[in-house]
């Protein structure tokens, strides 16, 4: 294949997302992949440093989740899922269950959009069924939870959502709850709910992705969900991002001692291999929902739910994260970011520099700050003359590797990072 007629044609007929064409007109032709590199199709590798829209989690061709793939697909590819059932679907749910035992219910679904459409519905629903006047949905400010309707409603309201303002829901939004200024979130979240009306929050716990790596204490993720429940309302946690030991502990909500009533899981759910989705949810909720009345069920489906090659991809992934190999791998990564974050304090340019787990963030100090900065484009080419795929946001730089990543790779990222800081004192 040549790598330049590829490009072309990809230029002529595909869309990409969150591209800017008139900016980046070319795609770059990735031929292969291997552990925590990306090749093109000059043999030119690139240490994949946001674990593809973090979705990675054991690197690229795994050998043993390809392994369980290719068996998977010599027995059984696709089947109905609305009235039939299959051993990888139900396995998947019953070790999903088992790590996260709060809960006894999962409703597979596509990817992270749609998992917490499924919990916004299940909340809004079961409050219309059990005749409490309740449709209200209380979000944080800055978050992100989705590109569908449901899951654009409860985000931030930005550049991401600015072309659809009409056509969204109204939410309640509380402030983001910056260190030192917590209360002031957990007060504006009491006069929420006390107002009434409210069916659910969602939150995500610990650390906004997309609104900017922002991350806050495990005290306040307790208390909101503790607050949620003395006023009887639902509590959502999306954990699309932060599911599967990104933040040290295998999902982030296992570092309170409170739980929320739905989880919403995907991204790594399948190790990064194939897109799915899983909301999982208490007895008290799936409860609601049982009936001889078929209006009472839960009108939601997608055409490819618990797809037989995505259950057995998310096993395999499962059967890798679980392994002390694994834990040991995590724990030296989120070292390695700590003492990466503790130099980046010395730096005038690195802004607010933080770390959680295996994730580092900070904000680049210029003129132009936020999701649109220029300096995204300088950071994107800076990187890829590197040989790393970065994609920033805005201003704002962070590492979150599949877990495979070497000690060396990783320090390459880092130097590149201080490689660049020094490039910008120099302009």
């Amino acid at each position: 294949m040549d790598q330049r007629t590829l490009i072309e044609r990809d230029r002529q007929f595909v869309w990409h997302p969150y591209t800017q064409s008139g900016i980046f007109p070319e795609a770059i032709p990735i031929e292969k992949g291997k552990g925590a590199l990306l090749y093109d199709f000059d043999g030119k590798a690139y240490i994949d440093a946001a674990a593809s829209w973090w979705v990675n989690l054991h690197g690229h061709a795994n050998g043993y989740i390809n392994e369980k793939i290719k068996a998977q697909l010599d027995k059984l590819e696709q089947v109905i899922f609305s009235g039939f059932t299959h051993e990888p679907a139900v396995q998947l749910a019953e070790r999903l269950i088992g790590l996260l035992p709060h809960y006894s219910k999962c409703f597979y679904t596509d990817n992270g959009s749609t998992a917490v459409e499924v919990a916004i519905k299940m909340a809004v629903q079961w409050c219309r069924q059990r005749q409490k006047k309740a449709d209200k949905i209380v979000a944080i400010q800055h978050a992100y939870h989705g590109d569908t309707f449901g899951a654009m409603a409860v985000s931030e309201r930005n550049v991401f959502t600015s072309p659809f303002e009409s056509m969204l829901f109204e939410v309640i939004r509380i402030p983001f709850p910056e260190k030192g200024k917590e209360q002031v979130s957990l007060d504006a979240l009491e006069k929420a709910l006390q107002s009434g009306g409210v069916a659910a929050m969602i939150i995500e716990p610990l650390i906004l992705g997309s609104g900017g790596m922002m991350i806050y204490e495990p005290w306040v993720l307790n208390a909101f969900f503790s607050m949620s429940k003395r006023f009887g309302v639902f509590s959502i946690a999306d954990e699309v991002m932060t599911g599967f030991g990104r933040t040290g502990s295998l999902f982030a909500i296992q570092q309170v001692e409170s739980q929320p009533d739905f989880i919403c899981l995907s991204k790594g759910l399948t190790g990064g291999y194939l897109p799915m989705g899983v909301t999982l949810t208490t007895a008290e909720v799936h409860d609601a929902f049982v009936s001889t009345d078929l209006l009472k069920m839960l009108f939601h489906g997608h055409s490819f739910t618990a797809n037989p090659l995505c259950c057995a991809a998310a096993n395999a992934s499962l059967d890798l994260l679980l392994t002390a190999e694994c834990v040991e791998q995590r724990s030296l990564i989120a070292h390695a970011q700590r003492s990466f974050i503790d130099q980046l304090k010395m730096l005038d340019l690195a802004e607010n520099p933080r770390s959680m787990g295996i994730i580092s963030a900070f904000d680049v100090r210029v003129k132009d700050p936020g999701y649109t900065s220029d300096l995204r484009k300088k950071v994107y080419r800076f990187f890829l003359e590197r040989g790393i795929m970065m994609r920033p946001m805005g201003n704002i730089l962070y590492t979150l590797p599949p877990y495979c990543i070497t000690r060396d790779q990783l320090q390459h990222v880092h130097d590149a990072i201080f490689d660049f800081l020094h490039s910008l004192n120099n302009e």
